[in-house]
């Protein structure tokens, strides 16, 4: 607390934002005014939280995950992810807390939480995974009524997108304003982004993370989308991580590049020394290829993520893995030996972050540890327009795969599982109550 005390009071910070990231990894929390939170030194917030929908709603079995008192959990807040609030009218500051129970261990209902236990089964293997997200999102025009499809913002030129535009240049100026106020909140935060690129959608960006602890890079994607949002608001645009949001665009990604090094020594053990792929590479990657399918809710945690799997534009349909293919759900990215890493191209942009790294690595684990074997790298399409997808089609076919699993479920916690699965089942059938237009155009007269 030595350090944040400092932090405030030579920033003159006069109110604090004690954030934590709930299932769907938005943040929760309290605002305190300084003197408060230096005195309190940690809070108390209900677990209950941690186990709402993004709907506001509670799964069915709400009682049997949390206690039936409603009970507080401990917040303690972690000082590495102390930041300023760069979009606040006063000056104002943001930290991240690990969630704790009365017994005093971390929540297992805290996806926080969930991520340092698959980081502590590698610390206890002697090795520290190496992680860099890649993150999509469209710029859209405002919509203040769910019921109008959603638009791809309007540039500079007053002019929208109708082409493709992968990589231009030009069409990241359009939105220069937005970029800038963008990059400005970043430095601010000390978000370590890399690079921006215009994606194949209009209005369709990506950002790219530096490579390095998969905690500290879980906590900046958290950060990262509200920082997104509020910068597009300033200028009177929305910024959407949906996974697919318009129905002739792509979708939107989180892709996420990893390695392993030994904790010791910071060797790659994904490269066999030789330029070519060690034995722990391909247990890893197989890992992946065998576990996936069943932790797919993570990477695609909402109803509308399964629309984004279509084989006929660059997104996963199948387990293949492929040497600088890009029409591989696993990529072997051409690199240097020491750089040597896996990219997983399953996750949206809607998923969790702190889960989404988690499972990967989860999955990555279990081959490690099984000594699984990948298929042959594939070199040429992985799939053609009406192939069969392999993957689930649905978030409740998903959510089935996961319930058996025994043993994700046994590296999760059986607990977190439970509830994950009780949260985005309610979800499921919330959404499944709703008549679409497609419901009401083709059916009403027809059948």
């Amino acid at each position: 607390m030595e350090a944040i005390e400092s932090f405030l009071k030579e920033n003159g910070i006069i109110e604090i934002e004690s954030t934590l990231p709930d299932m769907t990894g938005n943040a929760r929390g309290k605002f305190y005014p300084t003197r408060k939170f230096l005195r309190e030194e940690s809070g108390r917030i209900p677990e209950a939280i941690l186990v709402q929908t993004v709907t506001g709603g509670w799964a069915d079995d709400y009682d049997q995950v949390v206690h039936p008192s409603d009970r507080d959990m401990i917040l303690v807040p972690d000082h590495s992810t102390l930041r300023w609030v760069p979009w606040a009218d006063e000056p104002t500051a943001q930290i991240i807390n690990d969630c704790y129970d009365t017994d005093g261990n971390l929540h297992p209902l805290s996806t926080r939480s969930v991520l340092r236990r698959i980081l502590k089964l590698y610390e206890d293997e002697g090795l520290q995974p190496v992680v860099a997200p890649e993150i999509e999102f469209y710029l859209i025009q405002k919509n203040l009524d769910p019921d109008y499809e959603l638009k791809s913002a309007i540039g500079r030129s007053g002019r929208r997108e109708t082409a493709r535009q992968s990589y231009s240049i030009d069409a990241v100026n359009e939105f220069n304003p937005i970029i800038d106020t963008l990059y400005e909140y970043c430095e601010t935060q000390g978000l370590d982004v890399d690079t921006l690129i215009h994606e194949t959608g209009a209005a369709q960006m990506e950002i790219n993370f530096l490579h390095g602890d998969p905690l500290n890079l879980a906590d900046q994607v958290f950060v990262f989308k509200r920082t997104l949002r509020e910068a597009a608001m300033k200028h009177d645009i929305y910024a959407t991580f949906m996974a697919k949001p318009m129905e002739h665009e792509p979708g939107s990604s989180m892709h996420i590049h990893q390695s392993l090094v030994e904790t010791g020594t910071g060797r790659n053990i994904f490269s066999d020394g030789n330029g070519g792929y060690s034995r722990a590479f391909h247990h890893y990657l197989g890992g992946l290829q065998h576990y996936i399918p069943q932790a797919i809710s993570f990477f695609a945690p909402n109803v509308n993520s399964y629309r984004r799997f279509v084989p006929d534009i660059s997104a996963p349909v199948n387990m293949h893995w492929g040497i600088d293919n890009r029409t591989t759900g696993l990529r072997a990215p051409a690199c240097a030996p020491e750089a040597t890493r896996i990219e997983n191209r399953f996750a949206g942009a809607d998923a969790n972050p702190y889960l989404a790294t988690a499972l990967t690595l989860a999955c990555g684990y279990l081959g490690l540890k099984g000594e699984l074997e990948p298929t042959t790298p594939l070199d040429g399409v992985s799939f053609r327009p009406g192939d069969r997808i392999e993957l689930a089609r649905t978030l409740e076919e998903g959510l089935r795969l996961l319930d058996n699993c025994e043993p994700l479920k046994e590296l999760l916690g059986h607990r977190f599982v439970q509830a994950y699965i009780g949260v985005k089942r309610a979800e499921f059938e919330t959404f499944n109550q709703v008549i679409s237009s497609w419901e009401r155009e083709h059916l009403v007269l027809n059948v």
